[in-house]
């Protein structure tokens, strides 16, 4: 007998029928044999129709009672859920973050998670029942509801199945795992049978969709064994998230991921001294936007060049910021282009081989497309692009780099 605890994204509870479908795989663990402990979101859509609702009262909703309001979009799916569980003989019993005793600090809409008392889900459990469990919920010590923000119900599950030791925690989403790249790209795109923590977290934090940051790093943090499969196919052992590398065999580069939403800004003939870079990117932070990859390079006057991406949401706000301190430091100009592309190749394998870097440069070449930036760390290599190149980057990497599907 095994402890799974198995987590439900909006799309796989979606609407009533999926919900009984769920309750019915839920059943099958269970017919095994297993304990079970569900974490599920709410149904598709009700997130942003809660927020809407909000923001009809007020543009700008207060962040306490935004809490309170979204919480209760996985209360009914906790509820629907263990209402079809008992329908089909499974005992179960619902709880939200409070009764799980998820304990949180008090950053409304994105706390942090300070511990859990894994008391109250195991005496559900040993008494023969399935813990349905409302996700990216908690409470903080003033007793307060607190959600967890983006990714939030990934994280409930991750850190579940760290307090209760589970033996699996096994992420149900719309899709069967972790493809080497975005099949809708690239239609030869191969599904993983197994990927590092490293690269699952540099995917996550590259672009891909799949898992959120935050659960990968929990589940990295706490050795939890992670497990992407889809809700919508029965069969398939999806992908494992593993602190195992793959043999010397494996290929150098697991996957490649891509964002479109970035923006690149220049500051040019900055003075060449001590301090510019906090001089440039200070402002920047206190406007509250956050930069990726960034460039300094000295030009031979005793000035230099800096260049950083943003997010491209922010490319406005961050080219007036820029503006106003090219004037305090007497740069030259100020350049910026919000039609770039990041694309990243990452894989474990460039540990210990060369050569990654060169195939990426060159292929690339050859299909004439430019790389305006680059960046690097010990198991990715990305670069920017013009956007309108991005898929045929992505398919030209891809090939090169002998991800396609096996027969």
């Amino acid at each position: 007998m095994a402890l799974y605890v198995l987590k439900f994204g909006g799309t796989s509870v979606g609407s009533v029928e999926r919900i009984q479908a769920v309750a019915q795989r839920v059943k099958r663990y269970r017919d095994q044999g297993h304990q079970v402990a569900v974490v599920v979101s709410a149904m598709s859509g009700e997130t942003n129709r809660l927020v809407a609702l909000a923001k009809d009262i007020n543009e700008q909703p207060m962040t306490r009672e935004l809490d309170v309001l979204l919480s209760t979009g996985e209360q009914v799916t906790i509820a629907l859920l263990s209402m079809a569980l008992m329908t089909i003989g499974v005992p179960a019993t619902s709880m939200t973050g409070d009764q799980i005793r998820m304990m949180t600090d008090s950053t409304h809409s994105k706390a942090r998670i300070m511990d859990i008392d894994e008391q109250a889900v195991m005496s559900v459990l040993n008494g023969g029942k399935v813990a349905v469990i409302a996700g990216f919920q908690g409470r903080d010590e003033q007793g307060n509801i607190t959600t967890l923000g983006r990714g939030g119900s990934d994280t409930s599950a991750v850190a579940m199945a760290a307090a209760l030791k589970a033996d699996e925690c096994r992420i149900y989403t719309d899709v069967d795992g972790v493809y080497t790249t975005d099949p809708r790209v690239e239609p030869n795109a191969r599904k993983m049978d197994t990927i590092t923590f490293e690269e699952m977290l540099e995917l996550a934090s590259l672009g891909a969709k799949v898992l959120q940051i935050r659960s990968v790093e929990f589940a990295g943090k706490y050795n939890v064994p992670l497990r992407v499969l889809s809700s919508f196919q029965d069969e398939g052992e999806g992908t494992l998230i593993t602190f195992e590398e793959q043999d010397m065999e494996a290929p150098l580069v697991s996957g490649i991921a891509f964002n479109r939403d970035e923006a690149r800004l220049s500051i040019l003939g900055v003075p060449d001294q001590p301090n510019v870079a906090a001089s440039v990117l200070l402002p920047i932070g206190k406007a509250d936007i956050d930069v990726d990859m960034i460039i300094q390079n000295s030009v031979g006057d005793n000035t230099a060049d800096f260049t950083f991406t943003v997010h491209r949401n922010d490319y406005a706000r961050a080219t007036e910021v820029l503006e106003q301190v090219s004037a305090d430091l007497g740069a030259r100009e100020v350049r910026g282009n919000d039609k770039i592309a990041k694309i990243s190749v990452v894989g474990v394998g460039m540990k210990s081989h060369v050569g990654v870097a060169s195939t990426m440069f060159e292929s690339l070449g050859n299909e004439g497309i430019n790389i305006q930036l680059i960046s690097t760390s010990e198991i990715k290599i990305s670069v920017v692009v013009e956007e309108k190149y991005l898929e045929l980057a992505v398919r030209t990497l891809h090939s090169a780099f002998k991800l396609e599907q096996t027969a």
